[in-house]
């Protein structure tokens, strides 16, 4: 991976750490979503407005057919990750949904796109896949597993987790491959794509803002602050990853991309004073090799 990529995606996992420990903070639902992305639009649209107006006379039927899967996708693998949410525990969907995401991501670039993956590179995607999974607590998972305690109702939960975890995950893959298709193939500029997008997936989503206007002001007041925290740091975080996408193989981006994880558990670990340390540094230390091995490699 180029320095310069790799620089891309650092940059990136860092601002994607804060939005996201942002977005915990606030506790929202779908309706957060709704907010954050028209927030986004309007805080990004001199921005986004202009290289959509140099851009768009360019596109074809492929661009905009790959915008639409782009948007659909992205909105899905959110609200699949908040029905597993409902289902069962975060310590069992999340460290699926973010583990095998960049895993299947890589698999799909090798296989379908035809990208090469050193021996050194494989390795670093082993390391990144392990550290999400220490850092998101699925050791003790295993651990009362083998120890026989769990009721009926936890394994059903777990069942349910695992379930809703690879399903999140193998989202995460297709949006990550259909937007590297995007901006490596179709020459689409990443501002364009996310932003763009971000009409499309609020669109979306904002029928269950306005469903119930008056809970709507509520949420408003209490997490609009968030929302401008997100709608300022998230499309800066993925249009970096987007163009990183371009001069680097996507087998090596998505992985690295879970760098955030080793800044959320520096920073939020702090911040949201979760437990588990030692799991958490030591998770995160995997992910800093993981990473700089897929640099190298």
């Amino acid at each position: 991976m180029p320095l310069s990529a790799l620089a891309l995606v650092l940059l990136a996992g860092l601002l994607h750490a804060g939005w996201n420990i942002a977005a915990k903070k606030a506790g929202g639902d779908i309706r957060f979503a709704a907010f954050s992305g028209l927030l986004t639009i309007v805080v990004w649209a001199p921005v986004g407005l202009w290289f959509a107006w140099r851009e768009l006379p360019h596109w074809n039927t492929s661009q905009w057919l790959l915008l639409i899967a782009s948007a659909v996708l992205h909105t899905v693998y959110y609200l699949v990750l908040l029905r597993g949410y409902r289902a069962a525990d975060l310590t069992v969907v999340y460290p699926l949904a973010r583990g095998s995401g960049p895993l299947l991501s890589s698999a799909v670039a090798v296989l379908l796109l035809g990208e090469q993956l050193s021996l050194l590179g494989a390795v670093g995607i082993g390391g990144v896949v392990l550290g999400v999974f220490l850092i998101a607590g699925g050791q003790r998972l295993l651990r009362r597993a083998a120890t026989g305690r769990m009721s009926s109702v936890e394994a059903t939960r777990i069942r349910a987790g695992i379930g809703w975890g690879l399903l999140t995950g193998l989202f995460i893959a297709s949006y990550t491959v259909v937007d590297g298709y995007g901006v490596k193939f179709l020459a689409m500029s990443p501002i364009v794509l996310d932003y763009l997008g971000s009409w499309l997936r609020t669109a979306i989503t904002l029928p269950a803002l306005l469903a119930d206007r008056p809970a709507a002001a509520q949420l408003w007041r209490m997490q609009w602050k968030y929302a401008v925290v997100v709608a300022v740091a998230s499309p800066i975080a993925y249009v970096l990853v987007l163009y990183a996408m371009q001069i680097a193989p996507l087998s090596h981006v998505a992985p690295a991309r879970e760098v955030s994880m080793l800044f959320a558990a520096l920073i939020g670990g702090r911040l949201l004073g979760e437990g588990d340390r030692l799991a958490r540094l030591t998770g995160a230390a995997l992910i800093a090799v993981g990473v700089l091995a897929l640099g190298l490699g």
